[in-house]
């Protein structure tokens, strides 16, 4: 991809965005506070400085969590940034600047990219299976906007969504294990900070305590001399300013297997924050979750397409939002151009890149264990009954498989415990829970 066909690309969605959807923001009150018990709407604005400032917040708000999944996965930082701008602008073009939300790096994909890569570090192979993933998310959106949303509710209940979220997390306790023991000083070090700062600190900082803890760690790395040598003069080389890396696709249907249940995870963080957006602004946005689905598949598409990481909408955006009870969209539009803009310095990039693996086990530790929470926040949120036996059996059959990571490999195919924890928590419920309702026999 040459310099003149990306700087169409920025030019196209820049007139997307700026030209054609400036004009329906309308100025909220005298553009310069929030009254008390109002709100600015999607299709509001503050005045533009202002507007920029929030913006500005919002990048903070998707910075951390953006850019852990490449430096996990050992993808390139400011690829994933520049796609995640552009992703978000999309989104906002797809959804007609109604919903207000940021596009930023999924964790769901971790896994998945972790097991497609395998021990040859095949970027490419990733790459296409997060194509794939964007296709079916997108086909799905389709579906859902003509349709609407009631077979994925029964499809995926809390307690099967819950225990896929669980596994996706745990599963990849083995690769922070392996991480940590690489300089488990340092590991330590990083542990400590991301704990410490998210209990002494509050609002945004504890909010980003992870972030924070690795930038900790990268300092005692770098001061003890953990970093290697030719990550340093990577660093040294890097221009301030310039285009990121691209990277293009292969495909690989073992690959694109792995991805699979990522696709279910990705539809669950979809409609559960687009139904959070519509709390908070007093308006339905129902019949915009197809919208919300499709351009999530197109962004995540596009970043598949050129090297970046796959994209989820953001809680930590919907954080901010909820303090400032500014749902403006014109202020993610200044975040996805604003992403673009820091996409274009590899030597940011190259630094990011340069984390050495003690510092991502100790942040690993936390992190991924932290995503399996999430699983059990979702049961707590819609009181999954556990006193029921089909959902006692298949939580307990998912998790064991998925954490476990029981695999099997067919001919050509690989099985792994995520896509196997998958098939029985979606699959095996529904069976189990027709036997058990034909039987009269849904509690023990």
């Amino acid at each position: 991809m040459d310099i003149q066909h990306c700087s169409g690309v920025l030019d196209f969605f820049q007139t997307l965005i700026g030209r054609k959807y400036m004009a329906t923001w309308t100025l909220h009150g005298d553009g310069k506070s929030v009254q008390p018990g109002e709100v600015v709407a999607p299709a509001e604005r503050l005045s533009w400085p202002r507007t920029i400032g929030l913006g500005l917040q919002h990048i903070a708000a998707m910075f951390g969590a953006t850019f852990l999944v490449p430096i996990i996965t050992g993808f390139s930082p400011s690829t994933t940034l520049l796609f995640s701008g552009i992703g978000t602008l999309l989104f906002l073009a797809i959804t007609k600047n109604r919903v207000p939300s940021y596009l930023g790096s999924s964790f769901a994909f971790l896994g998945p990219i972790a097991a497609a890569k395998g021990a040859e570090a095949d970027i490419a192979t990733a790459l296409g299976g997060i194509v794939a993933t964007g296709v079916i998310l997108m086909i799905i959106g389709l579906i859902v906007n003509s349709v609407g949303i009631g077979w994925i509710e029964k499809l995926m209940p809390p307690v099967v969504t819950g225990a896929i979220v669980m596994i996706i997390g745990l599963n990849l306790a083995g690769v922070a294990k392996g991480q940590l023991s690489a300089s488990p000083v340092v590991g330590v070090i990083t542990l400590t900070a991301i704990l410490l700062i998210a209990v002494i600190f509050r609002g945004f900082i504890a909010r980003i305590s992870i972030f924070m803890g690795i930038v900790l760690g990268y300092i005692v790395a770098a001061l003890t001399g953990v970093i290697a040598t030719e990550k340093q003069d990577a660093i040294a080389a890097a221009d301030w300013f310039g285009l990121p890396t691209f990277t293009a696709p292969a495909f690989s249907t073992t690959a694109i297997i792995l991805f699979l249940p990522v696709v279910l995870v990705l539809i669950a963080e979809n409609v559960g924050h687009v139904k959070a957006v519509a709390n908070m602004t007093r308006d339905d946005l129902d019949d915009q979750i197809g919208r919300t689905l499709f351009a999530d598949g197109a962004a995540t598409t596009l970043a598949g397409f050129g090297g970046g990481s796959g994209t989820t909408t953001y809680a930590e955006n919907i954080g901010v939002m909820a303090a400032t009870r500014v749902y403006s969209t014109a202020a993610y539009a200044v975040a996805g151009l604003g992403a673009i803009v820091l996409s274009m310095s590899p030597k940011l990039g190259a630094v990011l890149s340069s984390v050495p693996d003690g510092v991502l086990g100790g942040a690993g530790t936390a992190l991924f264990g932290m995503i399996g929470v999430l699983g059990a926040k979702i049961w707590v949120e819609n009181r999954v009954d556990f006193g029921d036996t089909v959902n006692l059996m298949i939580v307990a059959t998912t998790l064991v498989i998925g954490i476990a990571d029981i695999s099997f490999t067919y001919g050509d195919f690989t099985f792994t415990g995520i896509v196997n924890g998958t098939v029985v928590a979606v699959v095996g419920y529904q069976i189990m829970r027709a036997i058990a309702k034909s039987r009269g026999t849904t509690r023990s």
